[in-house]
């Protein structure tokens, strides 16, 4: 039997040997240069400038394993990993392209070839499909795929047409697209398959996807042709193992086996995985395989845990896991992270990063597992103490505010609220849950409105760019515009059109690396057109504006003149940058890398990876050790060289998972040759635009820090005048506090914490006085309390901010004084808050009354709500001039309680 190792070897000495292809390295999970995607979801993702035709391709055939993640957005496995025997979040893709060289029939008899000669899989037991056509849509039935298949002798009965659902195959809501057809392999006993083709049974699975991509689907939800025709293939690795292997299940071949041994090991359960899908061990065993592989992948390539975006999607993941180990498998203490070196080890020679440092990754697991842990005991006790009082009531569904609480208050997240509300036999409700997040953070909006990459129709001609880094206007001729997403090659643009210019060469940077693009204006003889944004598609540059006066026609030769003073602030900013990155690394330590910047006119934003917040003292180092680099007045040198010299040169900084042109830009500052380069010297691949010398950047400033995700953090900073005119605002409010304390500037810590004990002195002797003052009052009320059938009935109103602290001794006095008593008082906590407190003693409660009863009917008066035992209760409210009715209908309510 095949082991999976050789299955993947196997493919891609098919592709690479056989058939001519050129393997290609997986890309990070984290697409850090596409803002359509949480994470890589397909083997193409890479390739998509490719398919656009915005970047001409090194290679026309690719084979290579793509490492993917499907959690959330469009493609999302999430919830369905665990139930199956097939689903992963996590999982490898094996493929092969064409782009732009051979097309469906190639396609089709290579993969006929491999799957039935090469592994030898029974022909009588593949089936394929192909698009049926959508008239709606204007596409074509795929005939022609359908003759190729025969040709290799597929029989017409194996041939079944598929919907625009199965057989029209699109990254996601945007992007490249085209039908598609599928293989299917029937895994019944007597091959009586066929009736099961797309029926979601693991009896027939699809094994292998060949998409024959033609059209971009735009942001409009429009297609579009797009400049050649290309194959894009995608086979699951796991489930083909699983076929070649003769395994029922994915989770039985050997990709899993030795992680459901680790997981046993480390968590003491005290029996193997099963294979079992009714029992919730093997479950738990199936989930926890699975989203190890994801966080282990994604943290590696460089995802964080957080609250936002992808990060709060491997928040859902790691508690999903977290959750099956503690309540299904017994454990008590963090787990998962022990997992890491298993991952590491199974797959480290196929994906070398994960090698890299698999102790950050498992230190981030850790950290999160440990807070998470904190809570979820009391959570799953809260939720069965909700499953207990719902059988009791006969009820099935758990509320809103229910569902709610676990998430808010103990980190449940609703997902995992579903699960263990589907293991009893439970429904949540969903709706109810929405209404009680309203006011919860929303996802980050993925992409944003600018002029966006999309399938441009026609030929873009490529810019010459060069000038950028001359500072200095450049004569230039119009070679058209984009419009309306197309090329426009002639004719005239007129005052008042807005167009993204095509121009012949350009001195204007294009936004790229974390460095916005020029500004500025591009002049003829005639007209004036305004340039609010640079971008690029592959090699040309679009300058994107308006054009306000005269009109500008194919042909002109124009004038590019790039805004001077933004653009030297930029240039000061992005020099500025790379000294931070070097001093980060001094201060913090070498483990700092960039996980990303912005560069503007204005400051410099820069992300890193950290663990602890960064101390006041660190940052005043930071700030000395770029200032030095600056008064120094080093020279900034940029060279051109080959990928793998410039990768051997001391200390060099290189995004990670970007992806970097060969021959390579290199910026060094404070050495002449990459020869005179030390590790104290800040060397970065950049295209950027920098300041010939350091002591142009006048001086730098650091004005905020905090942090963005777990183990990152954020530096911004500024530079030149504003950073000057950052120094002398903080040096005026220095001289005004010396002016109104009396003292030297190096006094000021000591005098305000001098402050700080006095104020604090005050506060308690006031908090005293209201205390005293407070007590008076309830033993005045105490003194001329009404007596019913035995039981005093206090009602008061107290005075504005007292505490509920303050309020709980004084109802304690009061059923100490009194023995007897039924208790309302109420009072403003300021700012539009009102609070309302019910008390009863013991013998008031035998006697019917209930506390949690009396503020219900009192809280609607104050515009509020409340509840609580019957012997105390408390509500709030937003109507604090309403307390004299609330009170005077709890005075009502007392009387007629007391008289009975």
């Amino acid at each position: 039997m095949l082991s999976s190792r050789e299955i993947r070897q196997q493919f891609i000495d098919f592709f690479c040997q056989r058939h001519g292809h050129t393997y290609v390295p997986s890309s990070p999970v984290v697409p850090l240069n596409d803002p359509t995607l949480l994470f890589t979801n397909a083997g193409m993702n890479q390739f998509k400038p490719y398919f656009l035709g915005t970047e001409k391709p090194p290679y026309l055939r690719v084979a290579n394993t793509q490492k993917c993640i499907r959690a959330g957005g469009k493609h999302n496995d999430l919830d369905d990993v665990g139930k199956d025997t097939y689903h992963h979040t996590f999982f490898e893709m094996l493929g092969n392209w064409s782009f732009g060289d051979y097309f469906k029939k190639e396609a089709i008899a290579m993969a006929w070839e491999l799957l039935t000669q090469v592994w030898q899989l029974d022909p009588e037991r593949l089936h394929v499909t192909v698009f049926e056509g959508d008239d709606e849509a204007g596409i074509p039935r795929d005939d022609e795929a359908a003759a190729y298949w025969r040709q290799v002798g597929v029989p017409p009965q194996r041939i079944h047409l598929g919907s625009k659902k199965d057989n029209f195959w699109e990254m996601g809501n945007t992007g490249p697209c085209g039908p598609c057809t599928e293989i299917h392999i029937d895994r019944t006993p007597d091959k009586t398959g066929a009736r099961l083709v797309n029926a979601g049974t693991d009896q027939v699975i699809e094994i292998w996807n060949l998409v024959f991509i033609q059209f971009n689907r735009n942001e409009d939800q429009s297609l579009t042709p797009l400049p050649a025709k290309h194959v894009d293939t995608g086979m699951g690795f796991e489930r083909i193992c699983a076929v070649i292997q003769g395994k029922n299940s994915n989770y039985d071949t050997d990709v899993f086996t030795p992680l459901f041994a680790a997981i046993q090991q480390v968590t003491g359960f005290g029996q193997p995985y099963g294979g079992s899908l009714q029992s919730l061990p093997d479950t738990a065993y199936r989930v926890i395989a699975d989203h190890i592989r994801t966080l282990t992948f994604a943290l590696t390539d460089g995802a964080a845990i957080g609250n936002v975006g992808r990060d709060y999607v491997l928040r859902r993941i790691l508690r999903r896991a977290e959750r099956y180990g503690y309540q299904i498998l017994g454990t008590t203490e963090p787990f998962l992270y022990r997992l890491v070196p298993t991952v590491v080890e199974l797959m480290g020679d196929v994906f070398p990063e994960l090698q890299k440092n698999p102790h950050r990754v498992m230190d981030q697991i850790r950290d999160e597992e440990t807070g998470f842990l904190r809570t979820l005991h009391r959570g799953i006790k809260l939720f069965n103490r909700i499953a207990t009082d719902m059988k009791k009531e006969g009820r099935t569904q758990i509320r809103g505010s229910e569902a709610f609480q676990l998430h808010d208050t103990y980190g449940v997240l609703i997902d995992i609220t579903l699960q263990m509300a589907q293991e009893q036999g439970l429904t949540v409700d969903l709706a109810g849950f929405e209404k009680e997040m309203e006011e919860a953070k929303t996802k980050a909006r993925e992409g944003g409105k600018k002029f966006t990459i999309a399938a441009v129709q026609g030929s873009l001609p490529p810019t010459d760019d060069a000038p950028k880094y001359q500072n200095a206007p450049v004569t230039a001729k119009v070679l058209g515009w984009v419009k309306d997403n197309t090329v426009v090659t002639s004719g005239v643009l007129h005052a008042g059109e807005s167009a993204a210019l095509l121009l012949d060469r350009t001195c204007f940077y294009a936004e790229q690396g974390g460095q916005v693009g020029d500004t500025g204006t591009i002049r003829a003889e005639m007209a004036d057109f305004e340039v609010h944004d640079t971008q690029r598609l592959g090699e040309t540059v679009l300058h994107i504006g308006t054009l306000h006066e005269g009109q500008l026609a194919v042909g002109a030769s124009v004038e590019a003149v790039p805004a001077t003073l933004r653009r030297l602030n930029i240039m000061r900013n992005h020099t500025a940058t790379h000294l931070l990155n070097l001093a980060l690394r001094q201060v913090l330590g070498q483990h700092v890398e960039q996980k990303g910047s912005l560069v503007d006119d204005e400051k410099t934003r820069f992300d890193f990876s950290h663990e602890k917040p960064i101390t006041a003292e660190q940052l005043r180092e930071i700030e000395r050790c770029v200032n030095r680099h600056i008064i120094r007045d080093e020279g900034v040198v940029a060279m051109v060289m080959p990928l793998e010299k410039a990768k051997q040169i001391p200390g060099v900084r290189a995004v990670f998972g970007e992806k970097y042109p060969d021959p390579v830009r290199v910026v060094m500052i404070g050495a002449e040759s990459p020869e005179k380069v030390t590790y104290d010297t800040s060397v970065e691949f950049c295209g950027g635009t920098h300041m010939p010398r350091t002591g142009l950047i006048g001086y730098f400033k650091i004005v905020a820090q905090e942090p963005v995700a777990k183990g990152i953090r954020r530096i911004t900073a500024v530079t030149g005048q504003p950073a000057y005119d950052e120094v002398q605002n903080r040096s005026a409010v220095i001289d005004e506090l010396t002016a109104q304390l009396q003292c030297r500037p190096e006094e000021l810590p000591v005098r305000v914490v001098a402050l700080q004990e006095q104020l604090k002195a005050a506060q308690t002797q006031l908090k005293k006085a209201a205390g005293a003052a407070l007590t008076a009052l309830i033993d005045d009320r105490i003194a001329h309390a009404e007596t019913i059938n035995g039981v005093k009935l206090i009602i008061a109103q107290l005075p504005e901010g007292a505490s509920n602290e303050t309020v709980r001794t004084q109802i304690d006095r009061i059923k100490n004084k009194c023995g007897s008593a039924f208790v309302v008082l109420g009072w403003s906590e300021g700012e539009g808050h009102a609070a309302l407190v019910a008390a009863l003693t013991a013998d008031v409660v035998k006697k019917g009354c209930k506390a949690g009863e009396i503020v219900k009917q009192l809280a609607p008066l104050i515009g509020g709500g409340g509840g609580g035992k019957p012997d105390i209760a408390q509500a709030g409210g937003k109507e604090p001039g309403k307390l004299p009715e609330a009170l005077k209908r709890a005075e009502e309510l007392g009387r007629a309680a007391l008289a009975r």
